[in-house]
């Protein structure tokens, strides 16, 4: 097998993207980005093509791990472009994948996080396995939960996609199918068997996967709804205060995670539930370019990611800290311009 880190090819019905970098549990760079792009735009005017088919190189852990934060924090510690750069093409990919006029299928085999969410949920036919671990776990670094969140959380059933932003939690397996992340499930095992069919059959190839499932966490539904749905973190928090031994437990979680980011990322959900994918992005992309350029973000990262000591000074650190114009001046518009767009034909 070839070094790229994606391999592109064509097989019967489908044009197949496989994420190849391993080594980082195939998390995205950008050149993995606009290597897909240039993919997705050529399969696109291919009529051969009915579908895509977007999966992980055989034999390797993890769909898609997350982006490439180390860079991000190198870049914010200067003048960012850099990430910036990363954060426009991942987000045109996101769009691109958004507005596809064909079916794409993603086999989110395995984890799937941040950018893998990205070049997942956004796809027509999303497939999950009992391997599949889903998150957004963007607060515990000092990030938002980017990559469309601000579109798809907010769409998820009742207060679901506001507890995934705020907590980060993971959905495992079925769960994922019943949270409405997945829209089918399949035994890892059957993954080589179904991605030949879907490449001979097409979609029909997905009839009689389950596409239904009760999650773990409907067990808290009620709760969830109800504690999750103030207006800013610090209403949240004293609900769940006031709450049972579940409630008290996502008290606790959310204890450990940026309190500015808690508020960007409540605020982004909000909002992104009454905006077009396309505004969410242009959000997303201000708030990210300047988020990487916080002490707050390199906190996040060092604890993390660097000395995995798991212990973040954040800073600003109370809740109350944080003034509404300090969260504003996030959402403003950016000197170096919008977030452009790649042309759909």
């Amino acid at each position: 097998m070839t070094d790229a880190p994606v391999l592109i090819r064509r097989e019967g019905r489908a044009g197949r993207i496989t994420l190849n970098r391993a080594g980082a549990l195939h998390a995205l760079n950008k050149e993995m980005c606009e290597i897909m792009i240039a993919a997705l735009q050529d399969l696109r005017n291919n009529d051969a093509v009915e579908l895509v088919l977007i999966d992980h190189a055989d034999g390797t852990r993890g769909f898609c791990a997350g982006g490439d934060v180390l860079l991000l924090s190198e870049s914010g510690k200067t003048d960012g472009k850099e990430g910036a750069q990363f954060f426009a093409v991942e987000y045109q990919l996101n769009t691109l994948i958004s507005e596809y006029p064909k079916p794409y299928v993603a086999l989110m085999d395995g984890i799937t996080m941040g950018g893998g969410v990205g070049v997942s949920v956004h796809g027509t036919h999303r497939i999950a396995t009992e391997r599949t671990v889903f998150a957004m776990p963007e607060t515990g670094i000092g990030l938002i939960p980017d990559v469309g969140g601000g579109y798809f959380l907010p769409r998820l059933e009742g207060e679901l996609g506001t507890w995934l932003a705020l907590t980060g939690a993971r959905l495992k397996g079925k769960d994922v199918l019943a949270a409405g992340i997945a829209t089918h499930y399949c035994d890892s095992a059957a993954l080589g068997e179904l991605s030949r069919a879907i490449c001979t059959d097409g979609l029909s190839a997905l009839n009689g996967l389950e596409t239904t499932a009760t999650g773990s966490f409907e067990a808290h539904t009620e709760e969830l709804n109800s504690l999750f749905k103030g207006d800013s973190v610090e209403d949240i928090i004293e609900a769940l205060k006031t709450g049972g031994d579940w409630a008290k437990a996502q008290a606790d979680t959310l204890a450990s995670k940026s309190p500015l980011s808690m508020k960007l990322s409540l605020r982004q959900v909000r909002e992104g539930g009454k905006a077009s994918f396309r505004e969410v992005m242009e959000m997303e992309y201000r708030i990210a370019s300047r988020l990487i350029k916080t002490d707050n973000f390199q906190e996040g990262v060092r604890a993390v990611l660097i000395d995995r000591d798991n212990a973040p000074n954040w800073s600003p650190a109370p809740l109350s800290a944080i003034s509404e114009s300090e969260i504003d001046a996030f959402f403003a518009p950016l000197e170096t311009g919008p977030l452009t767009f790649l042309e759909t034909n």
